[in-house]
């Protein structure tokens, strides 16, 4: 906050005026107070940047109405500034430092596990290893087996029905189609069979 003035130019030549004129003056109530007189000469007698407090800058306004000047102290200030004092930053509480670290770790903690959230690395693990890659394998083995042993068991049938039906049918034709007949109904028990066992892996009635 501003207590003070930095004074220019005009106010040094206007104070030392004054001065001058209050040493020439022979009215007693025309003279500086004492006070505010050795304040002023201290001022004008500085070499570095003069500062005049408002206290002072009060003092002088009160003289220069009293003593009836024909200039007032705004004149005086007219190239003069306010001094503002240079803020210090008090030091920081170490303490309050490493706890302030520790809520800035927490939140982004929490901000990540937010992220994460849907993310089960369990199930990426699971889905992702090689034991699932042998365990697919083998379904496909599987798979293929039944399949294979599907058309081995149909091949087997209509052989067998059409080299038994030799001593029921002595045309080939009537052969030929009992030996369809006796591979479908094969074909179909054994499709029949396969279903439900599909049927009861995936869980269904």
């Amino acid at each position: 906050m501003a207590s003070a003035f930095v004074v220019g130019d005009k106010f040094r030549k206007k104070v030392r005026e004054l001065l001058e004129d209050s040493e020439n003056s022979g009215n007693s109530d025309s003279c500086l107070p004492e006070t505010l007189r050795g304040e002023l000469i201290q001022l004008l007698d500085s070499p570095e940047t003069v500062t005049l407090s408002f206290s002072t800058a009060r003092q002088l306004k009160k003289y220069l109405q009293d003593a009836g000047h024909p200039f007032y102290l705004h004149e005086l200030l007219e190239d003069s500034v306010l001094h503002l004092p240079e803020v210090v930053k008090p030091p920081r509480n170490p303490e309050l430092i490493a706890r302030l670290e520790k809520i800035k770790a927490k939140l982004a903690n929490e901000e990540y596990n937010k992220i994460t959230r849907n993310v089960n690395t369990q199930e990426i693990q699971r889905n992702g290893t090689l034991a699932d890659f042998g365990r697919d394998v083998r379904s496909a083995k599987a798979v293929v087996v039944t399949v294979f042993n599907f058309l081995v068991t149909v091949v087997a049938t209509f052989a067998c029905s059409y080299m038994g039906s030799q001593y029921l049918f002595t045309e080939t034709t009537a052969r030929v189609i009992s030996a369809v007949i006796a591979a479908s109904v094969v074909g179909l028990a054994e499709l029949y069979v396969l279903v439900r066992t599909m049927e009861g892996e995936l869980g269904e009635p």
